[in-house]
């Protein structure tokens, strides 16, 4: 049985474009090394806080959609992926959510969308 996940972190912003991409990529190698595989991964760029954290009013928001065959992972890859976040200064906040079929449908039909716009 495969589950779905969706993580969305903020980076500070006096990360460089490079960094931010090193950044990533950490995260992504671990979910890799976790028997996890990525389906989906979006930069959406610098945008505003809603509100200061850390002092900081801007943030680089990354998008990473992955899933995990139960049966070959550990049980506690996202809680595992989570203390990886907490560790790493450079991440201001971030959510994971397990996703339902109809957010499945979602994610599919927006990834669709993305690429017919480019």
């Amino acid at each position: 049985m495969l589950k779905h996940y969706e993580t969305v972190f903020i980076l500070t912003p006096v990360l460089s474009q490079s960094q931010v991409e090193e950044t990533v990529k950490k995260f992504q190698d671990f979910l890799k090394e976790n028997a996890s595989k990525i389906d989906h991964y979006e930069s959406w760029g610098l945008k505003k806080l809603a509100y200061p954290i850390d002092k900081k009013k801007s943030g680089y928001y990354e998008l990473l959609q992955f899933h995990v065959d139960e049966k070959t992972a550990s049980k506690n890859i996202v809680s595992d992926l989570e203390l990886q976040f907490k560790r790493d200064e450079r991440v201001l906040r971030f959510l994971s959510v397990n996703l339902d079929k109809y957010a499945l449908e979602y994610a599919e039909k927006r990834r669709q969308k993305i690429k017919s716009n480019q």
